[in-house]
Formats: structure tokens, sequence, C-alpha cells
């Protein structure tokens, strides 16, 4: 029985031929994307703006009707409220934003909770209204500033974690690829408007560990050839290097990539930030593992003397590596 091969082997695709059009593009992209939130801004939910959060329990019901309830809250002018199941199937919280002046006038926010469970209990007999909760817009904004710290922290840490495994150039290359793909994701969420909250915080940061570990995989190769290839030319090196990994990157793409489209696409609402989130960071994270973290130590002088060299080749590699241009 054959396996499955997504990626043929021996691939010699010419892929830093555009590497110049590749970087102008995504500086073009992250240009955009930071002059969308520095305009439009995000749409920030009750994590990080402040808000109410209602818990309610339908005693009369297996499960509480959380579509229908999402629409008949919809109706009352707060705005789209954010509705999850916890505990039980019939336990529901609904979040929603503060009313505009509430931080002034605490009555405001008093009267929307008043009016939200009113319309619960008149719709839903039986409803039992289990607490409501406050999240203020001081502690919102901690929220936001530690989850922006945490997002700080794991691109540092993961800078210096590469400048001492390889040399500092490939850390300024992982930095570079890490800030191109949350750029993107922030551009993305202010593009779209949609909800922007902890769950998307968790999403860049499960994105920072995938876009790391594929231009780990990638680096890794591009130093063993470094020390293989001495008089291979950097481009066709990298071209080699690329080409090696090619099919674990695609592998390892397709197979996270399908189950989170489906969660897009058929998922529910509650989770579909996240899942667009993270379906975008897979493919931005790949595009930059290859077109950006790879063709950028070109530009930062990188060569087969920052390596030793060790003794013979593959000879695989010796073929694959005399089609991009190694010299004997």
């Amino acid at each position: 029985m054959k396996l499955l091969k997504l990626v043929p082997d021996d691939t010699n695709i010419d892929f830093l031929k555009w590497r110049v059009f590749a970087f102008a593009l995504s500086l073009v992209l992250m240009a955009a994307s930071i002059g969308l939130v520095a305009t439009k801004g995000l749409n920030f939910g009750v994590d990080f703006i402040g808000g109410q959060m209602i818990r309610a329990t339908f005693t009369q019901s297996a499960t509480a009707p959380v579509s229908e309830l999402r629409t008949k809250v919809g109706t009352l002018g707060y705005g789209e409220p954010t509705i999850q199941r916890f505990g039980k199937e019939n336990q529901v919280s609904i979040r929603m934003k503060l009313p505009e002046g509430a931080d002034k006038n605490p009555e405001l926010a008093n009267a929307m909770a008043v009016k939200i469970t009113n319309k619960l209990k008149a719709d839903y007999p039986g409803v039992r209204i289990d607490g409501v909760d406050s999240v203020s817009g001081k502690v919102s904004e901690e929220l936001f500033s530690k989850g922006m710290l945490a997002l700080l922290a794991a691109m540092a840490g993961v800078s210096l974690y590469i400048w001492i495994r390889f040399e500092w150039q490939f850390g300024v290359g992982a930095i570079w690829s890490l800030v191109h793909d949350v750029t993107l994701t922030f551009g993305l969420f202010s593009l779209v408007g949609l909800e922007f909250d902890l769950n998307i915080i968790a999403a860049l940061l499960t994105i920072i560990g995938y876009s790391l570990n594929d231009t780990v995989v990638v680096y890794d190769r591009i130093r063993e050839n470094l020390m293989k290839f001495r008089k291979m030319d950097m481009a066709g090196l990298l071209n080699l290097s690329v080409n090696e990994t090619l099919a674990r990157t695609v592998m390892t793409s397709v197979s996270i990539s399908l189950p989170l489209l489906v969660l897009v696409f058929f998922g529910p609402d509650v989770i579909f930030g996240f899942s667009l989130a993270m379906a975008f960071g897979i493919i931005v994270g790949t595009y930059s593992s290859i077109y950006q973290a790879a063709p950028i130590l070109i530009w930062l002088k990188v060569g087969p003397h920052s390596f030793v060299p060790t003794e013979g080749a593959a000879p695989k590699a010796e073929r694959l590596g005399e089609s991009f241009g190694a010299q004997p």
C-alpha cells in the first residue's frame, strides 16, 4: 500500500525567484494592516473594554436556545451579545459590552442588565438568573495590556532561542517572520470587524508557536546545507533547503488547516473568531517561513562562513545541490 504524498520527492521549485516581489507584497500588507488598526481600530470584546455577564439556567428545558437568545437579546439595542454554554447544556452566559457613558453613569449598565433579565423572564418562563457580574473598564485595560505583553514576550523568547541555537541573523529572520504573521492577523480583524477578545490572544500565541516550529525546521536544514555546500550561492542553497522540507511543511499545514476550516464554516459562532484567526495564521505562517524567514538571510549576509563544515554530504543532497548551482 503506497503512502499518500502531497508533494513528490526531489521537488525543484525556484521559490527564491519571487523573493523581492513577495517581500514587497508583505511590506505593503503590513503597512495596510497597521494603517487599518490605527484608523479603524479593533472591535474589542467585553474582555478588553468592560461589560456585563449575565448567567442564566433554563430549568424547563434540557438545552439552552443559544441562537434564539442571541437574536432576541440583540434586538434590545445594546449590540451583538456573546452567548456561550457553560456547565450544563441548559446553562448560558450572556456577555454584553457596556453602553456608552456607563463609565461615568453606572446606572446605564444596571438598566441594561435589568432590561435583559426582564426579557429573559418574559420570554422563557422558569428561567433562573444565576448572577450578574460586571467587568470594569480598568480591569479590561489591564487584561489587554497583559495580553499584548504576553505576545511580545513570546516573540522575544523565540528570537533569543533562535539566536542561541543558530546565529543572530536567524534570530532577526524569526522575529521578522513572527511580526509579519501577527501584524497581518491584526489587520484581518480590523478589516472584517470581528470581535477581538482573549480567545484571539490565545490564537495569536498559538500562531507564534506554529510559525516558530515551521521556521526552525527550515532553518535547521539551511544550517545543515551551509556546512555541506561551501561554494553554493545563497539563493540556491535556500531553494534547496525549502524544497527538502517542503513535503513536511505541506503535510503539516494541510493536516492542521482542514479541521480549522471545518470549524470556520460549520463550527459554532462563539469560536468563529478563534477558528478564523488560527486558519489565517497557519496560512501566513507557512508563507512567511518560505518567503520571509528564508530570504532575509540573504540580505543579512549569511553564508557558508557562518558554520564549520562537516565531512561529506548525502548523495541526495549533492544531486539536488548541483541542480541549484552547487560548485564542485
